[in-house]
This record gives C-alpha cells, structure tokens and sequence, in this order.
C-alpha cells in the first residue's frame, strides 16, 4: 500500500532487535529510514542495505544516546541528507536490572540518561524541522514496565513512565502545529533479552500474558507504522500498550 511513500524517518537503536523490525517496517510503506547505532556497526550497515534493498533510501549514524549534542547533530544530518524529517521514533534503549537496594548510582544514570533524556534529546532536535513542515509524527517506545512497573527494574521503569509523562506534555504542546506524539508499551517481546531465559523463567512469563505468547518484534513494527500513517492524523498523547494484555 505504500501509506508513508517518499516520508522521512529517524528510528534510534534501529540495529537489531524491535528497532531494525520497525526500520524495515517503514520501509516497506515505502518511507526513507535513517537508524542510529551506539557500537553494532555492521548490524547496522547490514539494516542500511537490505532498507535499500526495499527500493528506499537509507543511512546509519554512530550515536551515544546518552551524549545529548549527537541528537542534533545526527537530525541536522539526515535533513541535509533527505531533505526533510517525518517521523522519529525514539527506540533507543538500555537495561540494567536489580532490585532497588542492590541498584548502583550508575546504573540508575545510565539507564535513565539512555531512555529518557536521550528521548528527551531527540525530542527537542526535531521540532524546529517539524514546525518548519507544518507536520510530524513523534513515536517513543515505552514498555508497560512503565505503565505497572516490575520488581528488579526501577530504573528502568522509571525511564519508560517519564517516556509516558513526556508524550503527553510535548503532544500538548504541538498540537496546534500538526504534530502528533504518541507512545508504545510493549510487553514481552522475542528480542535478546528475552532469548536469555530459561525455560523455567519462559514458563512463568507466559503464565501472566493472557494470550500465552510472546510478542514479535514484527508486531510492534506494524503499530509504529499504524502511528505513522495517515490513519493516526486525529490522534494524539496516546499510550499503546502491545502485550498480549498483560495490562489488562
């Protein structure tokens, strides 16, 4: 169908995992995608070719999402690059799991430095070029982690749920310029980290997911370009929880 043919998108930590799916995803509805990557280079050069591949224009940029003058630096890029920017999606994400007595000073700032204030950074670059356009599309992938929380991740659910908090502001506040910011929650996604479990560990996760399965990365692709497209020009500051209904 095409619905985001020739749009420019910026999808971060869009190397490996749900970040490549929804790089592929994009440009499959014909969209020009540009993905960030903290240290998997040939991940990401390999995303690059095979969006390319797809007919579309593609470009990888090195970034440290906790450093806060690359998100400025890598979106003043790809506008020069693409000529203009449609859709960010702030994918970029890292975790650092222990119970709060346990959890270190670092891995509280790492975590929140990574998800949130390089959201945060991301955020801010954009919206001069999207107020410039008269239009944009902001996407941040939260976690339901955020929305429920989960014992052993205070960190980071506390990101997440900032991520929440920062949607619904910044969707207020461009509103009027024909922006829409919404979020997604995934639940448990077949990404790395859930690869890591043991069976015993896979066992009790799906015992709490209603739908008893765990997420494809796909899966959370066709929502981000659900959010994208046309179809979701009347929404906005909305939360999307995909999990299986967990939440529920």
């Amino acid at each position: 169908m095409n619905v985001l043919q020739d749009k420019v998108a910026l999808v971060t930590g869009g190397s490996r995992g749900i970040g490549k799916a929804i790089a592929f995803a994009l440009a499959d509805e014909g969209a020009h995608v540009a993905v960030t990557y903290r240290s998997a280079g040939a991940a990401a050069d390999a995303v690059v070719k095979e969006i390319q591949s797809k007919g579309c224009k593609g470009a990888g940029y090195q970034s440290d999402a906790r450093q806060f003058v690359d998100a400025q630096n890598i979106v003043d890029a790809v506008v020069k690059e693409f000529g203009r920017l449609d859709v960010l999606v702030n994918n970029a994400g890292i975790t650092k799991d222990a119970l709060l007595m346990r959890m270190s000073e670092q891995d509280w700032d790492d975590v929140l430095d990574t998800n949130l204030k390089g959201a945060f950074a991301y955020c801010k670059a954009v919206c001069r070029q999207m107020i410039t356009q008269r239009e944009g599309k902001i996407i941040n992938i939260s976690s339901i982690a955020g929305v429920i929380g989960n014992a052993g991740q205070t960190n980071y659910a506390a990101s997440k749920a900032g991520l929440i908090g920062m949607t619904k502001t910044l969707a207020k506040e461009l509103a009027s310029r024909n922006i829409q910011v919404n979020a997604i929650a995934p639940g448990f996604v077949d990404t790395d980290m859930t690869g890591k479990l043991t069976p015993q560990q896979k066992e009790m996760l799906l015992n709490i997911i209603p739908m008893k399965r765990t997420a494809k990365p796909e899966e959370i692709a066709g929502v981000v370009v659900f959010l994208a497209s046309s179809a979701a020009s009347y929404m906005t500051g909305q939360v999307l929880c995909v999990d299986g209904g967990i939440v529920m």
